[in-house]
């Protein structure tokens, strides 16, 4: 199980990514085949590499393990919303208390501030102990959006085995990238080279 992101990614960003945080959150845990794994959350130090890169917290956070591992239990019940989207069954409440408990804690009111020289000002205070509840409250609040918006009737899971990801289909495509696509086809034409074959 690696956990260190390589230099080149993986797999490209799975489409709807670009537009929804919330499915690169929730495709950050990647299964490949062989019986790989790679997840993107997976030490402190790859969690805050992964929140800087997406604009959740500073470089230099120095995020614990707690921290990660709370992140990847928000990533696991955002999956199993996804699941039963998809799948078209009733949400875990579990699931469902999650992402509400992750919503509710960042305080969404810009305070009153005042500043010696330029007078009252507002600002939405973020000291670096809510850097988690931030980014919790924000990748919960973009679950919250997709699961609710218009792109909702277009989630779906990568149609390739192992794979893991979930993505927006885009016409007929089910695959989150080139390579699942290839992978899905091939498994295919084996199939139907091995029930064509005589006994």
């Amino acid at each position: 199980m690696s956990d260190t992101p390589t230099a080149e990614p993986v797999l490209p960003p799975a489409p709807g990514s670009e537009d929804h945080l919330a499915l690169d959150f929730v495709n950050s845990a990647i299964a490949l085949p062989g019986g790989q794994f790679i997840d993107l959350l997976g030490t402190p130090e790859a969690t805050n590499r992964w929140l800087a890169e997406r604009g959740l917290a500073p470089a230099d956070a120095g995020v614990q393990e707690m921290c990660a591992t709370q992140l990847r239990s928000l990533r696991e019940h955002v999956r199993a919303l996804f699941a039963a989207r998809v799948a078209g069954l009733p949400a875990l409440p579990s699931a469902l208390s999650a992402v509400n408990d992750a919503l509710s804690k960042a305080p969404t009111a810009a305070l009153l501030h005042w500043d010696e020289k330029n007078g009252p000002y507002r600002a939405t205070p973020c000291p670096t102990e809510e850097i988690l509840d931030r980014a919790l409250a924000t990748l919960a609040a973009n679950t919250a959006d997709l699961l609710t918006g218009p792109d909702a009737e277009r989630l779906t899971s990568c149609g390739s085995t192992p794979c893991n990801r979930y993505l927006l289909r885009h016409g007929r495509r089910h695959w989150c990238s080139i390579r699942c696509g290839d992978r899905a086809r091939a498994a295919r034409a084996y199939a139907r080279r091995t029930q064509s074959k005589p006994r």
